[in-house]
């Protein structure tokens, strides 16, 4: 099966592979779309399987990536992705071997991606990186991994950028970062604000849409993470559910 490119030309006509769920009278896909079509001008890469599933992988020069690292000359895999029936068919191979072969087209020294010790939603398999040959850069608390893959001799490795170090943010009551790197925050995040409004929950919500503004956040998971009383708390993009459980987990509701 063929991998295809998404670009400012096909992106309107082509399926989101992480939307592909969407129901009716949502907009998850149009606000992907929007915000790829923003980084395609940073040059975001999104090359997908041509069928109908979650098979995926996107990237982007670190410089410009959504992710608060630094990383010159590097790209950055914000995400890769294969699921379902398309699992065990060797297409994360294929995924990760166009984005190296396109990385060093492209001049750049090496490959970079966010990993985690403990298994976090959303982010790229570790186990599998590393079985690819990628080492661990940076960490930063409480269990996040900087994961590089050098094509060559660098002197500089990537690094966290301060502000995830502690992670940790001096804000009481619930704080969510998110940005419209994952489709379905514009869908979740209204419903957690109208759930802590009615609950009377003192919150602050963040929407990142600038790079500077994630490479500044105090979170490396830029897509949609919760604090709770300063603490790092998940980076799971959270129904009504999954976010009454973590209020009641931490006494904010009873």
């Amino acid at each position: 099966m063929a991998i295809i490119t998404l670009n400012k030309d096909n992106v309107d006509i082509e399926h989101i592979c992480c939307a592909i769920s969407e129901k009716k009278g949502e907009n998850c896909v149009g606000s992907k779309k929007q915000w790829l079509k923003k980084r395609f001008k940073d040059g975001l890469v999104f090359k997908k399987l041509d069928q109908r599933g979650k098979v995926f992988i996107e990237y982007m020069p670190a410089e410009k990536c959504f992710a608060p690292i630094t990383a010159p000359n590097f790209m950055y895999i914000s995400c890769l992705w294969v699921s379902g029936k398309f699992k065990g068919q060797g297409y994360a191979n294929q995924l990760l071997e166009e984005c190296i072969k396109d990385s060093k087209a492209k001049g750049k020294k090496g490959l970079v991606a966010l990993g985690s010790k403990k298994k976090l939603h959303f982010l790229t398999d570790p186990k599998f990186l590393k079985y690819k040959g990628f080492e661990i850069c940076d960490t930063a608390n409480p269990s996040f991994e900087l994961l590089h893959l050098t094509f060559e001799k660098a002197n500089i490795l990537p690094k966290f950028n301060d502000c995830v170090r502690t992670g940790k943010i001096d804000k009481k009551g619930l704080v969510i970062y998110y940005s419209n790197g994952c489709p379905h925050t514009d869908k979740y995040v209204p419903i957690a604000e109208r759930l802590l409004k009615e609950r009377n929950i003192p919150y602050e919500i963040n929407k990142l849409e600038t790079v500077e503004a994630a490479q500044n956040s105090p979170t490396p998971c830029t897509i949609y993470t919760i604090f709770i009383d300063g603490n790092f708390v998940t980076n799971e993009v959270l129904t009504e559910k999954k976010l009454i459980k973590y209020l009641e987990k931490y006494g904010m509701i009873k």
